[in-house]
């Protein structure tokens, strides 16, 4: 991916936060022909200087059948993005567009059995939070069914861009400005960009 320079961030623990806040991703591969993708839930996970992504697909969906062909996948997450109006300028300019996303690059593996179990139950139980909905107490002919249905994989990252554009090439005035404009409006991802606008001038 692209990135200017400015834009370009390099703090692991920060992109690791964006990962986990925004882990409805794209993964995208080569089936030797051409590239096909889907859109799926990933859940980052590390193990020292490691860092993994877990995921689940449809047995049906053709997309994991790719990972025998190639070494490398593409796994996209997006972040906030929204509209920068040019006359939130202090001069003449043009509009442009704000926003944050990541592609982790890694290589897939399928993943099976008590591995497998064990990445949906974590799954489950982080996403069911005070709940007692459990993988542990469902019927285990149910859950075979279940997994059978799907393919479990893991991806180890090997290489990570991160593109926040920010408006980080504006003085302070343009940018104190953008993040009032930004405020105002009542749609999260203007709000989210407001946000992340603060953390990088605090």
């Amino acid at each position: 991916m692209y990135i200017a320079k400015l834009y370009r961030e390099e703090d692991r623990a920060k992109i690791l936060e964006f990962l986990r806040q925004n882990e409805f991703a794209i993964l995208v591969a080569n089936d030797g022909e051409k590239p096909t993708a889907s859109h799926l839930l990933m859940e980052v996970a590390e193990d020292g200087e490691k860092i993994f992504i877990n995921g689940h697909m449809s047995r049906a969906n053709p997309l994991w059948r790719t990972f025998e062909k190639v070494p490398e996948v593409l796994v996209i997450f997006h972040g906030p993005h929204t509209y920068i109006s040019p006359t939130w300028y202090n001069h003449v300019n043009v509009p442009t567009w704000n926003y944050q996303a990541v592609h982790l690059y890694g290589s897939p593996r399928i993943v099976t059995g008590e591995e497998y179990y064990a990445m949906l139950s974590r799954l489950i139980t982080r996403h069911e939070g005070g709940t007692n909905y459990r993988m542990e107490t469902l019927p285990q002919d149910f859950v075979e069914k279940q997994m059978n249905g799907t393919v479990g994989f893991q991806i180890l990252v090997t290489r990570i861009e991160a593109n926040y554009k920010l408006s980080q090439n504006r003085d302070d005035e343009d940018y104190n400005n953008i993040i009032a404009q930004l405020e105002k409006r009542i749609d999260n991802s203007s709000q989210a960009i407001a946000r992340a606008m603060k953390e990088v001038r605090k």
